[in-house]
């Protein structure tokens, strides 16, 4: 039973997506909605209008997770235009097959005509009153504006783009949070070793896979800078474990991919990790390009840690803070004891992760 339970769970990347396929269905059935409202020459049905809109959001359900699972996935490695091109014409196929769908089985339904009457008034229709010119500038336009949403959302670590839109962090908000730095073990070898343009896809894929688990468990990512990841999450102790299972998690995406980078790149990427608890300063910044920044002696320190993993010897290494807010195992941690860190006048005490 609970295999199959297993087998039916979604990860929270996929929660996160399908959350976007119904958001989308609502937009686009609200704007059809309020369509069908504004049109003083064609009264419709209490019971139609609502058989209408149902069956809108039923297709628009499908057409959103074309959209935002299939379409994204299939044109990932597109320029931008024709990502937008190739989405608009599929969409607008979709959508005219949408709209008869609807016109016609109001027809049939609702005004009592055979299948060849509503066939024909559809037909009619579309070609006598410019429905057809206005209904590709009309869904055109909504395939536009949808598809800016998700691209200025897919920017920004879910839930930032939120709190940008409110203004939560103009102010700036003093925040306990929990740091992590993840980066690429060996990574000048490395780069010597496949040039710059694989060694680029090579970083590329390694930071899907980590941010993949960052996003699993609930992280916010906060930057990429070159080969490495800046995640945080709002101290709870929940999240601390969310935070050590990000790690783990980051671990089974590369094994489980490590053939597919031993057959393009004959190199297994590897990392460390530095994590620390403390308090952050958040706020927005920019003028032109907005974005939140993080700022205090707790990112200064998780940065620290992080390099303190080369010259230690070892892969994660976190924070006493951070051991005292998780529950862990004897054997899963190991003191390092007092550590004096660059740019820190007095050392702190850092633990190795077996994990």
């Amino acid at each position: 039973m609970s295999a199959i339970k297993k087998n039916f769970s979604l990860s929270n990347l996929n929660k996160i997506r399908l959350r976007m396929v119904i958001y989308i269905a609502f937009f686009w059935t609200i704007i059809d909605f309020v369509i069908v409202l504004l049109r003083e020459n064609e009264q419709m049905h209490k019971e139609a209008t609502w058989f209408r809109e149902t069956l809108m959001f039923s297709l628009s359900l499908i057409m959103g997770y074309l959209f935002v699972f299939k379409l994204r996935k299939l044109l990932r490695n597109y320029p931008l235009w024709i990502n937008f091109l190739l989405k608009s014409v599929i969409l607008l196929f979709s959508a005219f097959a949408i709209i008869f769908i609807i016109q016609f089985t109001n027809s049939y339904f609702f005004q009592n005509l055979n299948a060849s009457e509503s066939y024909d008034e559809l037909i009619a229709y579309a070609l006598y009153h410019n429905w057809l010119l206005q209904k590709i500038i009309y869904w055109l336009a909504i395939f536009f504006v949808t598809q800016l949403i998700l691209i200025i959302n897919e920017k920004y670590s879910p839930g930032v783009f939120i709190d940008i839109l409110s203004g939560r962090y103009i102010k700036p908000k003093v925040e306990t949070r929990i740091i992590m730095f993840m980066d690429l073990r060996d990574s000048t070898p490395i780069a010597e070793t496949l040039g710059h343009s694989l060694y680029f896809e090579f970083i590329r894929e390694f930071i899907y896979n980590i941010s993949e688990a960052v996003i699993e468990f609930e992280g916010t990512i906060y930057q990429y800078v070159g080969d490495e990841v800046v995640c945080s999450w709002k101290f709870a102790p929940k999240n601390t474990r969310k935070c050590l299972n990000t790690v783990i998690q980051a671990r089974k995406n590369i094994q489980a991919k490590s053939n597919r980078f031993k057959r393009k790149y004959r190199i297994v990427p590897d990392f460390r990790v530095g994590i620390h608890i403390g308090e952050v300063t958040v706020g927005e910044i920019g003028v032109i390009k907005k974005d939140l920044a993080m700022s205090g002696d707790t990112m200064n320190t998780a940065a620290r840690i992080r390099s303190a993993c080369t010259e230690l010897n070892h892969h994660f290494i976190v924070s006493k803070t951070f051991v005292e807010n998780i529950n862990l195992k004897e054997w899963q941690v190991k003191s390092l004891g007092i550590v004096e860190l660059k740019g820190k006048e007095t050392g702190i005490e850092l633990f190795s992760l077996n994990i």
